[in-house]
C-alpha cells in the first residue's frame, strides 16, 4: 500500500474542498494505506475543537474518525498562531509544528495530495 500526505489549505465549510480532503482521508486509511494529514493556511480551523454545523457534515467529526482509525494529523504552528488559536483549541491527537516538518512528510510520501 501507499503513503499519502493530504494538506487542507482551506477553511471548513465555505466550500467543499475540506470535506473531500477528509473523505479521502479516511477512505484511504479504510483501504490501508498510511495517510498524513497536514493543516495548513486557513485549513488549520478544520483543526478546531467544538465544530456543530447544522446543515453541513461536521469537519470535526470526520477529524476524529481520521485519528482512530490510525491517521497522523499535524497542524502549521505559524498559521495558528497568526490566527488567534492556540494548542488547547485544536482537536486531541493533532501535532503542532513547523514548515521542516512538512518537508519530512512530502519527502517520505508516495503522493502528495492538496485540497
Amino acid at each position: 500500500m501507499g503513503k499519502f500526505t493530504v494538506v487542507i489549505t482551506e477553511s471548513p465549510y465555505g466550500r467543499e474542498k475540506a470535506y473531500t480532503a477528509l473523505r479521502f482521508a479516511i477512505s484511504a486509511l479504510v483501504d490501508g494505506h498510511e495517510v498524513n494529514l497536514f493543516l495548513v493556511q486557513d485549513g488549520v480551523f478544520v483543526g478546531l475543537k467544538g465544530q456543530t454545523p447544522k446543515q453541513y457534515p461536521n469537519h470535526f467529526e470526520l477529524l476524529k474518525d481520521f485519528i482512530e482509525e490510525g491517521g497522523k494529523l499535524r497542524i502549521c504552528g505559524v498559521c495558528i498562531e497568526a490566527r488567534g488559536i492556540v494548542k488547547e483549541d485544536l482537536i486531541d491527537g493533532a501535532e503542532v509544528v513547523g514548515m521542516h516538518d512538512f518537508v519530512e512528510w512530502v519527502a517520505e510520501s508516495d503522493k502528495v495530495l492538496m485540497f
